[in-house]
């Protein structure tokens, strides 16, 4: 019957699919690729009256397939592409988008470019206006094909300015590049999302031509717009603008700061901590070492020397003067359950010395004045610097033991 037709047509579909899936899960692309003609003809074959349009299932799958199968070629991959264009009138622009992907990947960037152009050219009916937010990808990504362009015609012209290179022709495109590149960028930036190499290659354009004033308002925008989510890399770029044209230390602070809230292991915040140590302010002396103590929480950083030189300053300076020993011992207390374990055992004490002196140098610093002259890591670490006639070890070690009381005064 017609009704146990369909059944029966659908739970086949429905296997072929799951076989497909096993296939790719399992990197076996020829099966995969054999399964996939089966099911479209499969589709070609349905005399039911309900008409079957290509899903979205089949472009895809095939061009996973395609990107992955060791003897398919770019010709192969471009014909499945056009097809899927012109069967998919819903998914154009989407399918267009990933072939301009494929082509990039594959360094055809004349190719991409004039996809992303016909792309851009493309009008049919209503679906033009429906697809509205891959068309703003469209001419974003075609932006950012004419920045690359400009940056060429750019690097031309630098490279022989010294010679008296003249050619206005390279001179001429190069600023064509730069009108057309700045429209489709400025457009994309100025919907709320994460547009971070959009953003850098626009700013790259405005300081190029000397428009700073426009450059920081589009990095303010991207940084502090609440309607834009949460990133990390605008208050990255903001700094490095604000750095690179020599702004106050109070703006590179402040950029800093939501840094530190976001991303308290930054690797930027080695150059915040060292900032805040300068200041003259106590507050941000204080925060200074709220951030790095929050850096050597992350494993990633354990073992970096400059990390450990930045706290073991700080602390040192803290001791010396005897002034604001409750800073240590409030982002001591947080800690001393799982620091000890973490970075101060005997055994990380053996592989740290084995592996780099400077950085056992630092840690046992830090080590003794939080944990006292008894600590594991410290004792360790100055035995075996004493016994090579290191000068700085036996100093560290008197320093320690002169300052044994502060450790008492820390833990409580």
């Amino acid at each position: 019957s017609s009704h146990e037709y369909k059944l029966n047509f659908k739970k086949s579909k429905e296997m072929c699919l799951s076989y497909i899936q096993d296939a790719m899960l399992q990197k076996q692309w020829k099966r995969a690729a054999e399964f996939l003609t089966f099911y479209i003809e499969s589709l070609e074959k349905d005399f039911s009256r309900e008409y079957t349009s290509p899903s979205e299932v089949i472009w895809r799958i095939g061009t996973e397939i395609l990107c992955h199968h060791s003897h398919s070629s770019m010709k192969e991959f471009n014909s499945f592409t056009e097809q899927m264009k012109t069967l998919g009138v819903k998914r154009y622009l989407k399918v267009c988008l990933e072939h301009t992907f494929h082509l990039l990947c594959n360094g055809l960037i004349d190719e991409a470019y004039r996809n992303l152009s016909l792309a851009e050219s493309w009008r049919f009916g209503e679906q033009t206006v429906i697809q509205g937010k891959e068309m703003k990808l469209i001419k974003a990504y075609r932006g950012l094909l004419d920045y690359y362009s400009w940056s060429k015609q750019k690097n031309i012209l630098l490279e022989h300015g010294q010679d008296g290179f003249e050619d206005l022709s390279v001179e001429q495109e190069m600023h064509g590049c730069f009108r057309k590149a700045a429209v489709n960028l400025k457009e994309i930036i100025k919907i709320p999302g994460v547009w971070d190499l959009f953003v850098k290659c626009y700013v790259d354009l405005l300081e190029f031509y000397g428009d700073h004033n426009e450059a920081r308002q589009v990095l303010n925008e991207y940084a502090y717009n609440s309607k834009f989510p949460a990133n990390p890399n605008a208050h990255v770029y903001l700094y490095q603008f604000l750095k690179r044209h020599g702004e106050s230390k109070k703006s590179l602070i402040s950029a800093l700061k939501i840094l530190h809230d976001i991303v308290p292991s930054h690797e930027l915040m080695i150059d915040f901590n060292i900032m805040l140590q300068k200041s003259k302010k106590r507050k941000r002396r204080r925060l200074g070492l709220e951030v790095i103590f929050a850096v050597l929480d992350y494993a990633g950083w354990k073992e970096n020397v400059k990390a450990w030189s930045c706290l073991a300053r700080q602390v040192k300076q803290i001791v010396i003067s005897e002034k604001h020993l409750d800073w240590i011992k409030q982002e001591w207390n947080s800690r001393k359950d799982w620091w000890p374990a973490f970075h101060f055992s005997r055994y990380l004490a053996k592989k740290n010395w084995q592996e780099n002196e400077s950085l056992s140098y630092e840690k046992a610093l830090v080590a003794g004045i939080l944990l006292g002259k008894d600590c594991k890591y410290f004792k360790y670490v100055s035995h075996h610097g004493c016994k090579t006639q290191a000068k700085r070890f036996r100093i560290l070690k008197k320093f320690v033991n002169k300052h044994n009381p502060v450790y008492v005064r820390i833990s409580g």
